[in-house]
Order: structure tokens, then sequence, then C-alpha cells
């Protein structure tokens, strides 16, 4: 086994020690997300977490970590009778993005409770990680119905495996930590309230402190045992400290001034639900306790909403976390602090981040020394350590670029768009509710939420035989598929006489995930001020539905002679919101290059994930004034071009939606010709609407079905 980075040799990242120590201090707090760009040492700092968490004792060959002096009663490797336990370090487990749902809570063995009445359960995740840390990394890559099952049994402190009337409960209580990258994609707001605490990490911009970072990794990395043998001092007084401050934590006085506190600021903040407040109470009672304090302070009360309030604030994904501490600090003013502890503890341990041996600058950055002691997160921690084993991917999310307020408004262009200056990038209009739009025929892609596909949840549509391990069992289609054999078995007794080739697997239809490719036209006949934010807004509106939906999405924007892939297919919506408000106007038309584009982006990712199909949205007026670099071909005008683009796509079964940007009173219905060869529907923007008139979202199938009639014929 390799030697772990020290955890007190993470440079910086204050707030994301403080945040993992609490809850290594008093687990009820509940877990840990921790947010940031990659190599920001997220995944070494959990990962060297576990060496701090004191040694569990556990019953000898229980597999689901039973405790020796209180074991579970419903522990299926029970009963445990009275007698010595043995001490095992505290285990972290790591739940891989791929993780099916039986390695996850376990698997029983069908065939064996069917045939033999036998519980044969195989633990999982879930068991290995009780009474130490269930870390998953990219938590916001896994399937939203595994990620329904983990935080169900962290909440409950149990597991449970119900297989057609038979079930299996055991223990699982452990410290939960997800980290992930927030570009690769958001957690829905449901999940994001689960977790207990939430942290922003960044690197530090400081070269001082970066050069710190480099200097503490070569040394781990020329010499791992000799580097953890400089720090093995201060991890043994931060491992004593956890120890004593769990043993002090249940003495901590939680008094009314601190539980208004709470509540007024929860309240102040209009945070959903009441989950919100618990967590800042045990946040609160947890830094008291490992400052030494038995009576919890109004800077215990600061700390614990600067950790536990701002993920809680997300309406929607392009709402960036945070808490405005200025509020936060007159909600708090209004209640005078509880009378301080009369008898603190004296002798505090040392900031176990110091090295006195140290040539670099002081990385503390408050340090977990004590409740309210790290400095607020505001901007983000500073300092990081970026080890090489980290897992992070993905880049920092630019900035999205305001137009001035007094920009005069241009023109409306004529019909023949004979192009004009570029205009400076307009702000979308509000969002709304947008219809659904779907991928014709069944698919078998990612879970999500918008088209009809073969999933491993749903509602059961049929059986078949099963492919390998068999996880979801059809009662009904092994009955009848073991019925006919009984007496040639030899079957003598009230149950069935069921064989392996008997068992039938439920097939179930739910819905999954599409790539939801934008291409919008970014053209002078779209420079309207009015139009393009008009335009933006309901892009914005289509990227919030995606996003609802578990969908990847991309964007290409098309103008003046090219095509350009602002945004290669990613499941960070956020990202594309950003790409949207910077676009900027003007220029020919060239809708032939975009839709080749279009073309080539999803050739490349049909190689790359064949399973998730797409669906191509246009937003245009349907005008081609340009054939465009990419077009290639000169002999043909701009419009036959496009339209042998937009056959293309079809011919390679390719769904797709116009949305018709054309306004005035008199319309070329330009987009309706596009759309009839891209062999989809074409929408208005009005129409877009979840609660207009028009009809959309079964319009993708009847308008492939009309198509291939109209050929026919």
């Amino acid at each position: 086994m390799s030697t772990p980075y020290p955890f007190t040799a993470v440079v910086g990242q204050a707030d994301l020690r403080l945040a993992l120590l609490l809850n290594a201090v008093s687990p009820a707090v509940g877990g840990v997300l921790v947010r940031g760009e990659k190599g920001t040492a997220k995944s070494t700092a959990v990962r060297a977490l576990s060496t701090l968490l004191p040694q569990v004792d556990v019953v000898p060959g229980c597999r689901f970590s039973c405790a020796p002096a209180a074991p579970d009663p419903a522990c299926p490797d029970g009963p445990h009778g009275p007698g010595p336990g043995s001490a095992r370090p505290a285990r972290m487990v790591e739940l891989p993005v791929g993780a099916s749902e039986d390695r996850l809570v376990g698997a029983l063995d069908i065939e064996r409770a069917l045939a033999e009445g036998v519980k044969a359960f195989e633990p999982g995740l879930l068991a290995d990680a009780h009474r130490g840390i269930l870390y998953v990394d990219e938590v916001n890559l896994l399937h939203d119905h595994l990620i329904d099952l983990l935080l169900d049994a962290a909440a409950m402190g149990a597991s449970y495996v119900e297989r057609e009337g038979v079930s299996v409960r055991h223990a699982a209580r452990f410290l939960l930590v997800g980290t992930m990258n927030p570009e690769e994609g958001e957690l829905r707001p449901q999940l994001l309230d689960r977790f207990g605490l939430t942290v922003e990490v960044a690197a530090s911009r400081e070269p001082a402190q970066r050069v710190e970072v480099v200097r503490r990794r070569l040394a781990y990395e020329d010499d791992p045992a000799r580097f953890a043998t400089r720090w093995a001092g201060d991890e043994n007084e931060v491992r004593a400290r956890v120890v004593a401050a769990r043993a002090l934590l249940p003495q901590v006085v939680l008094g009314d001034t601190a539980l208004l506190q709470i509540a007024a600021t929860c309240a102040g903040f209009e945070v959903d639900g009441m989950r919100a407040d618990i967590v800042m109470a045990r946040t609160a009672t947890a830094l008291a306790a490992w400052a030494g304090r038995t009576t919890v302070l109004k800077e215990d009360v600061r700390q614990a909403a600067l950790l536990a309030l701002p993920h809680r604030r997300r309406r929607n994904p392009f709402d960036a976390p945070g808490l405005d501490e200025d509020k936060l600090d007159e909600i708090l003013d209004q209640f005078p602090d509880e009378e301080p502890d009369p008898d603190p503890e004296p002798d505090r341990n040392p900031d176990p981040d110091a090295d006195p041996d140290s040539e670099g600058p002081d990385d503390n950055g408050g340090g977990p020394d004590g409740g309210g002691g790290v400095p607020p997160q505001s901007g983000g921690p500073q300092g990081s350590d970026a080890p090489a084993d980290s897992t992070d991917t993905g880049g920092p999310t630019e900035a999205p670029a305001e137009a001035p307020s007094d920009a005069p408004e241009s023109p409306q262009p004529s019909a023949q768009d004979a192009g004009g200056p570029e205009q400076a990038a307009v702000r979308a209009a509000e969002p709304f509710r947008t219809k659904m739009l779907s991928v014709p025929g069944l698919g078998e892609g990612a879970a999500g939420r918008r088209s009809r596909a073969r999933t491993a949840h749903g509602r059961t549509t049929g059986a078949q035989r099963p492919r390998g391990h068999l996880s979801k069992l059809h009662l009904m289609a092994t009955v009848h598929a073991a019925a006919p054999h009984q007496r040639a078995r030899g079957r003598d007794g009230r149950g069935l006489v069921i064989r392996k080739d008997d068992l039938r697997q439920a097939t179930r239809e739910g819905r999954e995930g599409n790539l939801v490719l934008f291409l919008v036209d970014a053209s002078g006949s779209m420079a309207a001020r009015r139009r393009m934010s008009a335009v933006k807004g309901a892009v914005l509106s289509l990227l919030l539905d995606a996003y609802q939906r578990r969908d990847k999405v991309g964007l290409i924007t098309f103008r003046g002679a090219t095509a350009e892939l602002a945004l290669p297919p990613t499941s960070s919506v956020d990202a594309a919101a950003a790409r949207l408000e910077q676009l900027p106007t003007g220029g020919r038309t060239p809708l032939a290059a975009g839709l080749l584009k279009a073309h080539e982006v999803l050739r490349i990712e049909r190689l790359r994930d064949p399973s998730r199909r797409p669906l191509l949205v246009v937003v245009t007026d349907g005008r081609a004034t340009a054939a465009g670099t990419a077009a290639g071909r000169t002999d043909s005008t701009p419009r036959e071009l496009a339209g042998r683009s937009a056959r293309l796509l079809q011919a390679g079964g390719v769904a797709s939606v116009v949305v018709d940007c054309e306004s005035g009173p008199v319309r070329l219905g330009l987009a309706g010709v596009l759309a009839a060869d891209l062999g989809g529907p074409a929408v208005t923007l009005d129409g877009l609407r979840a609660d207009s008139l028009a009809g959309l979202v079964r319009n993708v199938r009847t308008a492939v079905t009309s198509d291939s009639n109209r050929r026919a014929a």
C-alpha cells in the first residue's frame, strides 16, 4: 500500500480542511460536497483524511463492521454475542462513477432465494463504508438513482435491498464526501440540499504559495515515506484533537440564543425546508467541540452558515452559489452573544499546518483552528495542492459579458441580409418554461428525463432471458417458464423447482438524456437588439430544460463566412449559458456552413458515445446569404447548399427542430422550408412556450412520419 499524502501537508484550502474535520468530529453533520476546478487537492485532502480517523472496534468476521459493544440487532451476519472485538483502521471506500446499483447496495442471489429460500447476500460498498468514509469523485456525473440511494442511506444510517419480496437491511453510517468540477455539470438542487456542507476550492494566485505547493509535492514524490515522517507529528496532533472533540461533543450546549441566530439566518436567506437549520445546528456544535468549548458562540453560527447555506440558495443552474456576508452579519448582530465558557480549555493544540522547518510562507490560511477561526469563504479559499493522481478535469468558465444598457438598437435588416458591422452582445431575455422536445423511437442511452428508452429503472414492459448477472427478476415470466417442467423435474412439494434457464429478466422503459446541440444564427439578420435578446432568452430556456432533463449540450454559432463550435458537447449548461451571453451578431448568413459543422460534431460524438441520441435545435430565421468556407461548394446558391446540408443531416437520422425567429408583418417562411429539409417541425419563439396553444412535443415524430409518407407517395 502506497504512503498517502499527509492531510496537514496540504497547502491552504482552510475551508476544505475544516469542513472535513468537522464531519470527522460529528458525522451527523451530513457530509461534504467539494466544488472546484481541476488540480486543487480535492481528492488528495479527502484520501488523506482517512488516516486521521481513530481506529474502530469491530466484531471479528462480521462483513458489516458491527461494533462489539453495540452490534446491529438486524445485522445479516448476526446475531452477535458478547465477546472481544478487533481494532482496524477506518476505511475509505471509493464509489466509481460507473458503478451499478448492485455494487453500491449489494446483490441478492435471486436464484437461491427462489429455489432454496436462502438469503444469499453479497454486501456492497455501503456496507464496506460503514463507520468509515464513502468518497464519490465526480459525484455530479453519477446517475441520479444511485445518488438517491446513496443519500437516502446516509440520511437513515441504513441500507435496504429489496428483491421481489425478499429484503435485507444493514447499518450504513459513514462520512459522505463528494467532489465535483462544476464545469462538467451541476447536481440538482434537491441533491445539493442533501449534502450537509459545501466548500468552493480554487488554486491560489499567490506565487509564493504556489511555490510551496510545488516544493511539497516534489518532496513527496521523491520519498513518500520520508515526507510522511516529516509530518507525522502534526498528523498525530490533529488525530488526537479529533478524538478529544468527539469526546467533548455530547457536552456542548446549544443555547436558545444560538438557535434563534440559526433560525433567523435561514429565514433571512429564504432557505427552503428545515434541513438547513438542523445542519447548521450540528455544524455549530461540532465547531464548538473542535475549539474545545462547551458553549456555541455567534462565531460558530457564522462559520456554520458559510459552510451550510451557499449551496442551498441556488434556484437554477445559472445561479452562482454564495452568501452575502454583510447581510449575514446584520442578522447575527440582532442577537446578543451567549456568555462565554467560564472555564475554557487552557491548553489548545497548535495549528497542525504549521511547519517550523518549511522554507515557504505561512500557508495555514487560518487553518482548522477552532470555531469561527477560519476566514470566511468569500471569493473562494486560497491555496491548493495539486497531486499527480488527481482525476479532476475541466477548465474555468468564462464570465459572461454584459452589454451596456444604453446601446442603440440596431435597425431591422432587409430580407436580402446585406450583412453589416458586428453588433455588441446583448443580454438574454427572461427565461421561460418550454415545451418538451424529444427524439422519436426507443433509445438505450444514459438515464435522463427526455426521450423514451430502455433503462434499468422505469415501468416494466416485458421479459427476456438475462444477459449476464440477473438484477431485475420478472417473477411471473419466471414462473411461466418453470411451470411446464415441474412434473419432469420430479416436483413433490409445494415449492417450484427452478432452474437457471427459467429465470427471466424484466425489461423496463423509462427516459434517457440526449445530446441537445444548439445551432444558433448570429448573422446580421438576427442583429436587432430586441430580437436577439428574445432569441437568447429562448435558448437559455432550452438550456434550463436540458439541465433538468440531464442532457449533454453543445453550442454552434454561424455568422460572416464560418461556423464556430462555441462549446463542445458537455454536461455543464452554465458554461453554455456563459458562451451564449457573450455571443455577438453581425455579418452574412452561412447557414450551410452551420449545418455542416453540426453534422461533423454529431458524427464525432456518435463515435464517442454511440448510445446517446442527438437532438439538433436550429435557431434561425431560415435565411442563407453566404455559402461559407465550410460548405466547400461554390457552384450552387447558398440556399441550395443549405438544403443539401439539411438533407444530409436527415439522412443520418438526426432528429431536428427549427425555432423560427422571423418577425414582422411580412414573413418569407424560410425556416419552414429548412425544417422540411431537416425532416423536423418548425416552431416560433412564442410557440416554444409551454403555456402556448401550439402543439410541439409529438411533432418531431409526426414530421418524420409525414415526410416519409410524402417521399413514399
